[in-house]
């Protein structure tokens, strides 16, 4: 499955969850609430996914790590974003930015390791 999921059915983070690992996956969760700018968001998903330290913080660099993950296990790899609406509504521009590349990244996995983002409601 790899794409990001938008919400459908309300589903929330914890259902998000649950999904992942009743397939093997490793959820990753990120709360969203606080993140209101490019900068927040993109340091949120560098720590929920335990970027390397040398991980630049742009989206090229977002693309990189995300379609990387050898510091991660083998295997699926889950971003449950809860609270995603609080960048869309705060900065639309920067989460159609993110939100595209989440996507593009999930269609291009390397080193054994698939990655999907779940954008959830809290």
């Amino acid at each position: 499955m790899s794409e990001v999921e938008q919400p459908s059915g309300g589903v929330t983070a914890r259902e998000a969850v649950q999904e992942a690992e009743q397939r093997g996956a490793t959820a990753h969760v990120l709360d969203g609430s606080d993140l209101v700018s490019k900068r927040t968001t993109l340091d949120g998903i560098a720590a929920v996914l335990n970027f390397p330290e040398w991980a630049g913080r742009n989206l090229d660099a977002l693309y990189d790590c995300l379609t990387d993950l050898s510091w991660l296990p083998e295997g699926e790899h889950v971003l449950v974003w809860s609270g995603f609406q609080t960048l869309a509504e705060h900065d639309p521009k920067a989460f159609g930015r993110i939100n595209a590349v989440l996507r593009d990244a999930s269609e291009h996995p390397i080193c054994g390791r698939e990655f999907t983002a779940v954008l959830t409601r809290p």
